[in-house]
């Protein structure tokens, strides 16, 4: 900047040079807009006080990172500076879902930009797609699986029930709920064979005879809740934390950790993965291949087993 020394010891700027702005302007340029987004979002599409918080959040820190770059307005927010903006965001280790958020909320408020005639361009639109951060499935160990398993005691039908679901969906890699009309034959040891039958000849014909106020229930659903109705996914995952809490079992559970644990344990034994593939139902190998992440050592041994100079 061209500057010249005033009398007294003042600075001046040289006419024809660029002025520089105050920055209290520089945080009301950017927070004028911010608020009136927040506006639209409280007022216009009545989000709840909890979300327009979320927002503001998010909002708070973008402005922050503009204020500190010396932005004197929205209309500067150009693509490099948001790329630049999520590069500090991911080396201040946000996870994925949380810069999935705040690309959301940036998309938004670009948006908002672009139709209260603030910005001409959205520069969110011009970054190239997030990337996916696939996640590691979680599995149990033998020890805690075997635990669970053993937990339901007792002959009466929930426990029978319990005991038989647990079996199933550990013995056959079965998913909690199914993907469309898709099918499969999936094989299943004596263990939970037994628990099966007993399930289907001592508990589930009590458990359906009871049924609802309207009379018995009639479906052909094999796991049924204590009231003879259709077990949800829900249900089942409160059976499944009810019964590893009581088995002690201090891992994280979850829906389909038994299905998790299933394969696994099998590509711990030696398992071919395209066998484990096909038990899982996989469509793709890339798919069940995520599992020998979980346990390195598989992969080390097929190489050891199969390479020509291994």
């Amino acid at each position: 900047m061209n500057k010249v020394r005033e009398p007294g010891g003042a600075t001046a700027t040289a006419p024809g040079a660029k002025r520089e702005a105050h920055p209290e302007r520089i945080v009301a340029a950017l927070a004028a807009p911010v608020e009136g987004f927040l506006d639209e979002l409280r007022r216009g599409r009545r989000l709840s006080p909890r979300t327009v918080d979320a927002y503001a959040h998010d909002l708070s820190d973008y402005s922050g990172f503009a204020a500190h770059h010396k932005l004197r307005g929205w209309d500067e927010a150009t693509a490099t500076f948001v790329d630049g903006y999520f590069a500090t965001l991911e080396r201040r280790g946000l996870s994925t879902a949380t810069l999935a958020r705040r690309r959301s909320t940036l998309k938004g408020f670009h948006a908002f930009l672009g139709r209260v005639g603030h910005t001409v361009e959205d520069p969110v639109a011009l970054l190239p797609p997030p990337r996916r951060e696939r996640k590691l499935p979680h599995a149990l160990s033998r020890a805690d699986v075997e635990a669970l398993i053993a937990h339901p005691e007792g002959e009466e039908p929930l426990a029978l029930r319990d005991r038989s679901m647990l079996e199933l969906a550990y013995a056959g890699g079965l998913r909690v709920t199914g993907k469309g009309d898709k099918q499969r034959m999936v094989p299943f040891g004596r263990a939970a064979a037994r628990a099966l039958a007993a399930w289907l000849e001592r508990g589930r014909p009590q458990l359906a005879r009871g049924g609802t106020r309207q009379g018995p229930v009639r479906h052909d659903h094999v796991f049924v809740n204590a009231r003879g109705g259709t077990l949800s996914r829900m249900g089942w995952w409160k059976i499944l934390r009810g019964h590893a809490r009581g088995a002690g079992v201090t891992a994280r559970v979850h829906p389909h950790a038994l299905r998790h644990s299933f394969a696994t344990h099998l590509l711990e034994g030696g398992a071919d993965l395209r066998v484990v593939q096909e038990l899982l139902g996989h469509a793709r190998v890339s798919t069940t291949a995520i599992y020998t992440h979980l346990d390195r050592s598989y992969l080390r041994e097929v190489h050891r087993q199969f390479h020509p100079r291994a």
